[in-house]
């Protein structure tokens, strides 16, 4: 289908069948005696739109402004998203959502292929340094972590629409059952949605569907919650992931079953432990009109993982544990080189604490260890050591130094070293990343702050690189040292909420020996990333909500359009009439300055597009 620009009423169209039960759902909101309307659920504080325009709202969606956070997106961030945390590539950022962390062993690309609504999810919160070094696996610099939300009986329902075909519907429930356990609460809800696009660009079009549910036994101290969920995504985009002027696509369908249970008390201890199961089909064609053309690349994964962590507090004394497993296959058309297709991998962390009263607060010492085992490459014992200083009027100050390990994915070791569009090296091994941070949060008036300054050394990373005269890119290691400022500062009051962001980077690269002459990944970062997000209560009901971002990259030969700067924005208008609980319009334009810089060097840039949506909650 060639994708045409199509006009607001052909969009709509599309949600004409969500139209009327959202009428009827409405009908039954606003019926005498019905409970107060819960408030809106925020997905994460750090950002102003708290949902994508041009796409269902996936965990992945709400990191594209994040100021910690540099998402890297194709298409748009919810069709294919590289998730890079202070200045590190898309393979060594990991995901967790409870106990468990989620992992794709085939490439890094698909870490964030997670089937959950952000409505099951709590805020994202970014761990580094050392916080990673405990509680990541698998990933070198940052973990993006979620909590599984507490059910509230309450729902929504969005339908949407906009330019290029657009369109869009979800519906989201959660109950409180009547029944109970041991005094628990037993609860459920389940999410749906849907979106399609033709795209910003001819051939990027879209077509994602989620169907996701959950059962959760929640007590004083306690909740526990089984999950199920299966997400499918087909879309397009020109020089998705090579840049030869084709029309690639994906097709990804995704299940993850998962288990978690969580105990926290008021002394500070707690424990949480879970299990999960994910299985991620993908069929990428590297010319859509051509399917299979020179080696048909499709893949199958599977992952079982098992997590438990916890804390136990002792008076002045702490101890923080845990213990990951971790189990992967792949069957595949094309990585079939190399000497396996399975792997397991075990990780033990233990880190004890002792905190010292002073006159002017109190000062922590923490100190531990990690281990890293796999059956397919060698062990590695890693250290965590930290001070911080937590003074009477709520300022920290924080130094520490952590080391974290992880693997290559399997598109790196198993892809041909001397043929294809890809080429791999069977012989890459562990990766190291090592960290040195100093840091400080703190409360001044009516802002809170939070800074760091940290040094990191990567040895033996794995990126993908290009070498004139060879139509291929090339897993090759390669040891960088990173410098980085990083700040975030936020002022929230009953008229705005401001959030402001500044990441400033500077990298030093040896391929060891390897011919390259540019870097996908390792290279393509932001010298200055700066951010910020605001949202304006105009009053009577009608809010202004806009993210920024400017940005100065590292020169990079790869990229053909777009300059090395670029101010990109999303602006909303929202009306939430004060007569009309639970009602939300929405008017959103993304992309705002249609600038054309290239996130990922060499593949186009979404276009700007407009929106809007309507959404009522009960």
């Amino acid at each position: 289908m060639i994708p045409t620009r199509r006009s607001w009423r052909v969009a709509w169209r599309g949600s004409a069948a969500s139209m009327g039960l959202l009428a009827g759902l409405a009908a039954r909101a606003q019926e005498p005696g019905s409970e107060a309307l819960p408030d809106f659920v925020v997905s994460s504080p750090m950002v102003a739109n708290q949902e994508p325009l041009a796409s269902i709202p996936m965990p992945v969606s709400v990191l594209r402004f994040e100021p910690r956070v540099d998402l890297e997106a194709r298409n748009l961030p919810e069709a294919q998203a590289d998730v890079t945390i202070r200045g590190g590539i898309f393979e060594n950022s990991g995901f967790r959502i409870g106990a468990v962390s989620l992992y794709d062993p085939q490439t890094g690309h698909y870490f964030a292929e997670i089937p959950v609504a952000p409505a099951m999810l709590g805020p994202p919160a970014i761990l580094t340094g050392a916080a990673n070094a405990l509680a990541g696996f698998d990933a070198g610099v940052g973990t993006v972590a979620y909590d599984w939300r507490p059910i509230e009986p309450r729902g929504e329902i969005t339908v949407a629409g906009g330019d290029f075909g657009y369109n869009r519907q979800s519906l989201y429930e959660g109950v409180n059952l009547p029944a109970t356990l041991a005094g628990q609460q037993l609860a459920a809800d389940v999410e749906w949605a849907r979106s399609q696009s033709d795209g910003s660009v001819p051939y990027g079009d879209h077509d994602f569907q989620r169907i996701a549910g959950r059962v959760q036994l929640r007590g004083a101290e306690s909740q526990t919650d089984l999950f199920a969920g299966y997400q499918r995504k087909f879309f397009g985009w020109p020089d998705l992931y090579t840049p030869f002027g084709v029309d690639e696509t994906e097709d990804l369908q995704t299940v993850l079953v998962a288990a978690n249970h969580r105990w926290a008390d008021a002394a500070g201890d707690r424990l949480e432990f879970g299990a999960y199961y994910r299985r991620n089909r993908d069929d990428y064609e590297f010319n859509r009109f051509v399917p299979g053309l020179y080696n048909p690349y499709q893949h199958t994964t599977w992952v079982r993982g098992a997590s438990l962590e916890g804390r136990q507090q002792f008076d002045r004394a702490a101890l923080t544990y845990s213990a990951q497993s971790m189990s992967d296959g792949l069957r595949s058309t094309s990585l079939v080189f190399g000497p396996y297709s399975s792997r397991t991998y075990v990780k033990l962390a233990v880190a004890p604490e002792v905190t010292w009263p002073a006159a002017d607060g109190a000062l922590t010492l923490r100190g531990g260890a990690t281990y890293d085992d796999s059956n397919r490459d060698k062990s590695a014992t890693s250290p965590v050591a930290a001070a911080e200083f937590l003074t009477h009027s709520g300022t920290k100050f924080t130094i520490e130094y952590s080391a974290a390990t992880q693997l290559p994915t399997y598109t790196a070791l198993k892809s041909s070293p001397t043929a294809g569009l890809f080429r791999g090296n069977p012989d890459l091994g562990r990766e190291t990343s090592r960290n040195l941070e100093a840091g400080l949060r703190r409360k001044a008036g009516a802002w809170e702050i939070e800074a760091a300054v940290f040094r990191r050394r990567d040895d033996d990373l794995v990126d993908w690189t290009f070498q004139q005269g060879v139509a291929a890119r090339t897993a090759n290691p390669v040891t960088i040292d990173t410098t980085g400022i990083e700040v975030v500062a936020s002022r929230r009051t009953a008229r705005y909420d401001l959030v402001l962001g500044c990441t400033l980077l500077h990298k030093d690269a040896d391929y060891l020996g390897a011919a390259v002459d540019a870097s996908f990944y390792a290279l393509n970062f932001p010298r200055q990333r700066w951010t910020a997000a605001l949202t304006l209560r105009l009053g009577a009901g009608f809010e202004l909500r806009s993210d920024n971002e400017y940005r100065v990259q590292e020169p990079n030969l790869l990229r053909t359009a777009g300059g090395n700067e670029a101010v990109l924005s999303s602006l909303g208008f929202y009306y939430l009439p004060p007569r009309l609980r639970g009602w939300e319009f929405a008017i959103r334009v993304d992309n705002l300055w249609d600038s054309a810089f290239q996130e990922v060097p060499s593949v186009p840039a979404a276009r700007r597009q407009f929106a809007g949506s309507v959404t009522t909650r009960w």
